[in-house]
């Protein structure tokens, strides 16, 4: 098992890598389209549809992309359509708030049409947030992606030293809300830790943690990067409710070792989308 996760993640790093820092932002928005339409085909397979429907659907994302992507890929950062953005954080917030609320048994009674049109909104937004992002440089993009992962592991060794009171058990048994508390603190110390970096090696592409501190102030800059956090939990509990639904313990097996993509991807969902809102303030 630990070598499928090794070669797995060697794999995608070698086809990774080199797209995200040619110069060029679209290598990377072709491997990474193809990579969230193969997350609308598992979404499909684990909302109850056939082979063949759900290739459908990761079809539609692929389209959908595209056809968003042609209205948006010339926007810079700064001047990508920022109601939508701050719309598509406020949804994830509600939205992700009352999923979790009606738990695990309320999944499923919640039309079939609407829940595959939502796996297909949050899809397409997420890729257009992610190649946006790298259409403001590596250093931006990369930037929200550390954040998202420094939150996930200082929660997992903060929930396994000190979790006392469970987040949601019946969703995600191992979350904690002291894995929450060392979450956020995990974002704000790499945020500090990347701010100094930058400022070293005089990096001619700001951050997401730079671009903020510019507008907001060090405290605002760490206040809105506190539900930043906490949405990419909201991400994570809420693929496992749906995985959960589905009597699934994985989204697929597309990436052998780590499951599916969408179980990668998962809390990234939300992050990307709100961190361009963030930027639209």
């Amino acid at each position: 098992m630990l070598a499928q996760r090794v070669i797995t993640a060697v794999v995608l790093l070698a086809l990774l890598l080199p797209a995200l820092f040619v110069a060029s932002p679209w290598p990377f928005a072709l491997l990474t389209l193809i990579l969230i339409g193969a997350a609308g085909w598992e979404w499909g397979r684990l909302n109850g549809r056939s082979f063949g429907a759900a290739l459908g659907l990761g079809a539609v994302v692929v389209a959908l992309c595209g056809l968003a992507g042609a209205a948006l890929i010339s926007n810079t950062v700064e001047g990508s359509q920022g109601v939508l953005w701050l719309a598509a954080a406020a949804a994830w917030l509600v939205g992700g708030a009352f999923a979790l609320r009606a738990g695990v048994a309320g999944w499923p009674a919640v039309p079939l049409a609407l829940r595959l049109a939502l796996g297909v909104v949050m899809l397409v937004a997420a890729w257009l947030a992610l190649v946006l992002l790298r259409s403001g440089g590596v250093n931006l993009l990369l930037s929200v992606l550390c954040l998202v992962w420094a939150a996930d592991i200082a929660a997992y060794f903060g929930g396994r030293a000190f979790g006392r009171r469970k987040l949601a058990p019946t969703i995600s048994p191992g979350k904690s809300w002291e894995g929450v508390a060392f979450g956020v603190l995990g974002v704000l110390a790499l945020a500090v830790l990347w701010l100094f970096v930058e400022r070293r090696l005089g990096l001619a592409s700001p951050s997401f943690y730079s671009r903020l501190a510019a507008r907001f102030g060090l405290v605002g800059a760490a206040l809105l990067l506190v539900p930043m956090a906490g949405l990419s939990v909201v991400g994570d509990l809420f693929e496992s409710l749906v995985k959960r639904a589905a009597g699934a313990k994985d989204s697929s097996r597309l990436l052998p070792g780590h499951g599916g993509v969408l179980d990668r991807i998962d809390a990234l969902l939300p992050v990307l989308p709100a961190a361009l809102a963030a930027l639209a303030l």
